[in-house]
């Protein structure tokens, strides 16, 4: 191209995906004055301008929100497309990939990433969660406490605006929070019910990235309240809620330090033989298919858990034949997810007199409860409860004619409904994991990737486990049409996959060191979901994005010393 050179496409870092690490990774590499590059494999999407479906009424759908059957054509993949969310959903021949066993990949392609789409949650991890691979005795130690990530997680919470409230729970930590979102009084009940039948377990309203009083820092980014619209997911032109396009991703940008540039397919990192180290990124341009090289003396990878390792495994070189910082043979291995196969609803006859006003994005939780503090069960871990509870309206449809009609048209309140879904933590397996097929690839002429994971004893132990506690909570609030199941959907459905990349004291047994760095490449850092170790109970991206700040803090520390 005219003017081309590798000056020109030289930089201090690069950050490899831009969702919520990778917007993070930009934010804090661009604060501390690193000229930085941020590569999107998708389609730009500014804030607020390019969400073309938010604040949409149903009837502003051409099939009110239904996918017609010629769209559904071409997203086999997607469990249940709709037209709300249908901009940021991925078309199937954009990264075919084999499933060696049923698993369901959703990701998301487009600036900002799977940040416009995430449910917010945000509970910061404890101690008996960084501790549990050391006491249980599976995978490895992690080489971290939460000492260490404590005031991280302050500083990406006082930035991104979590509500929640105190809740003084040693195995839930306290996050630095606005005021939280009020529980419906069908979740009170059932607090109340809990604190009264099962002390040890608490019902709260759920941590969530959601700005309900703003602060100076939300409004110099632009961001304003919350307005309930609960249609967070189509991405929200307010910023009520976190994500990389209202947040993180223009603040890079206005320090006048990022650049950034979509439609930047990952090939692979280049390590250089001579020089012991990573000295940049290969891409293939999504619209030329050109294959392009972009260099930095730092790099980030935030491409999300699988990306990201596929990316390494695909970084070959003379020192690095298996794949970048892969002496162990570890990577790629070791992949886990959440185990969310139990599902739970009930109803409760009572409060007849109220309904609901308004609409909550958040959702009540229970923390995990199961082998905190010692081992208790026939499983391994344990795992949270999400809960939600609202009053719906019901017709007789039995009817016929006119009185059919009238009831369709002016339904009645029906019964309070709670409903439920477990969030369980999956051990990680050598089993389970990702590599790159031989002959096989995508349009852009990279491997694709064959996904080999299945669930184990110990996530069946884990669902059964649920059903009983769930069933004999529900029956002891007093609850009737009590239905709680095993889902036996496949793992992948509820997102959240970790590992592959793990951190670890041990470059025998670990990819990572405890400041997130290859530790046989140490200008490659990776804080998305391929680092950690073991994966918790809590919905995950707090803590990626906690890690991540402490990375960048850690690596720009140690660059600056270096060139002096």
């Amino acid at each position: 191209m005219p003017g081309d050179s590798a000056k020109n496409r030289t930089y201090d870092a690069i950050v490899i995906g831009s969702g919520a690490s990778g917007g993070w990774a930009a934010k804090e590499l661009c604060d501390r004055g690193l000229k930085t590059l941020v590569l999107e494999r998708g389609r730009d999407v500014k804030h607020g301008a390019d969400y073309s479906t938010a604040s949409k009424g149903p009837w502003e759908f051409d099939h009110r929100g239904t996918v017609s059957l010629e769209q559904r054509m071409n997203y086999q993949g997607i469990r249940a497309p709709r037209e709300e969310t249908l901009p940021f959903l991925l078309k199937d021949d954009e990264q075919p990939f084999i499933q060696e066993k049923p698993f369901r990949w959703v990701r998301g392609y487009h600036m900002g990433g799977k940040s416009l789409m995430w449910a917010r949650q945000t509970q910061r991890w404890s101690d008996y969660d960084f501790e549990g691979p050391a006491r249980d005795g599976f995978a490895v130690d992690w080489p971290i406490r939460y000492k260490d990530i404590e005031a991280w997680y302050a500083h990406v919470e006082k930035f991104a605006g979590i509500a929640g409230n105190k809740d003084g729970i040693a195995e839930l930590p306290d996050s630095i929070v606005m005021p939280g979102f009020e529980m419906s009084c069908i979740e009170q009940y059932f607090k109340e019910s809990l604190a009264k039948n099962f002390p040890e377990r608490h019902l709260i309203q759920a941590r969530c990235a959601h700005v309900t009083d703003p602060q100076e820092i939300h409004l110099q980014q632009g961001r304003s309240k919350c307005q309930n619209q609960n249609m967070c997911n189509r991405g929200c032109v307010y910023g009520g809620y976190f994500s990389s396009n209202a947040s993180t991703l223009p603040w890079a940008v206005k320090t006048g330090h990022a650049t950034i540039r979509p439609h930047s397919v990952v090939h692979s990192i280049i390590f250089d033989d001579q020089k012991n180290k990573a000295t940049g990124v290969r891409i293939v341009d999504a619209a030329s298919k050109d294959l392009l090289e972009f260099y930095a003396d730092l790099i980030f990878v935030n491409a999300s858990t699988l990306n990201s390792n596929a990316i390494l495994l695909n970084s070959t070189s003379k020192r690095f034949p298996a794949g970048l910082g892969n002496d162990s043979g570890l990577l790629g291995k070791y992949i886990s997810w959440h185990n969310y196969r139990g599902k739970g609803s009930a109803q409760f006859e009572g409060f007849k007199d109220k309904n609901t006003d308004g609409r909550n994005p958040s959702n009540a939780y229970i923390p995990r409860f199961r082998n905190v503090r010692k081992q208790e069960t026939d499983f391994l871990r344990g795992y949270a409860i999400g809960i939600g509870g609202g009053r719906g309206n019901v017709s007789n449809q039995d009817l016929m004619g006119d009185a059919l009609r009238e009831s369709l048209l002016h339904p009645q309140p029906g019964n309070w409904n709670l409903g439920s879904w477990m969030m369980g933590e999956c051990v990680p397996l050598e089993k389970n994991h990702v590599r790159l097929h031989n002959d096989l690839k995508d349009k852009y002429g990279i491997p694709q990737l064959i996904v080999s994971c299945e669930w184990s004893e110990n996530d069946d132990k884990m669902v059964a486990d649920y059903i009983a506690q769930s069933t004999e909570m529900f029956d002891k609030a007093g609850f009737i049409n009590i239905k709680v199941e095993d889902t036996k959907s496949p793992p992948g459905s509820d997102i959240h996959e970790m590992g592959g990349i793990r951190m670890g004291n041990d470059p025998k047994t670990s990819l990572l060191n405890k400041w997130n760095q290859l530790h046989n490449c140490k200008n490659v850092v990776v804080t998305d979901g391929a680092c950690m170790t073991s994966t918790g109970t809590q919905n995950p991206t707090l803590t990626f994005m906690a890690l991540t700040a402490r990375a960048v803090d850690h690596a720009v520390d140690e660059l600056k010393k270096n060139k002096s």
